[in-house]
């Protein structure tokens, strides 16, 4: 071979996909990108909006006693999600128990405990903790929590007496007052 003789290179085409198989491919991902968005849009959308029963379900307190939702109505219900583990939870547990225990005599006001995603132990530990006499039971297999597609602790939702929800607390309470205010207004007059 001669310098100055040039070399003979074989340009090389890269594999083009057939443009079915991109479109079909991009069909897919689109399809896919969408059940994911809807799965999150499911997820950030309320179970329940204001003026909707109480749905159906049962919880058996850590003392034995079981609450079935359906025999509620009459009273108004305070349903608040916690966990042992939750800072915020703590940050709202002494207001609850006071409200608790000022409202409970008159017997038209209900607390009921939902403990999410923590031990039995833990669990008492926490309320023992924080004096709670409220009725407070384990979310077994987190069915409750399932129904009302709580994202995290705490969350409460409170029902009239007619057992419509009238109220939503995403996180805690700020203060006894709040949790009282919406209570009171929920009770009959007299």
């Amino acid at each position: 071979m001669m310098p100055d003789e040039p070399t003979l290179t074989k340009k090389v085409e890269p594999n083009r996909l057939p443009g079915w198989v991109i479109v079909l491919s991009l069909a897919a991902l689109v399809g896919f990108l969408a059940i994911i968005g809807s799965s999150l849009n499911k997820k950030s959308t309320p179970a329940f909006k204001i003026g909707d029963p109480i749905p159906e379900f049962t919880l058996t307190s850590f003392s034995g006693e079981t609450y079935n939702s359906s025999e509620l109505q009459g009273k108004v219900v305070v349903l608040n999600f916690w966990a042992s583990w939750c800072v915020t939870c703590a940050d709202e547990a002494a207001a609850l128990q006071k409200v608790w225990t000022e409202m409970q005599p008159g017997g038209n006001v209900l607390f009921l405990g939902i403990a999410w995603t923590d031990t039995e132990v833990d669990a008492l530990a926490y309320m023992d903790r924080f004096g709670i006499t409220y009725p407070s039971g384990p979310d077994l297999g987190t069915k409750v929590s399932q129904l009302y597609r709580i994202s995290g602790v705490p969350e409460t939702y409170i029902y009239d007496t007619a057992g419509n929800l009238a109220a939503v607390k995403i996180g805690p309470f700020e203060s006894e007052t709040e949790i009282r205010s919406i209570i009171e207004g929920l009770l009959p007059e007299g």
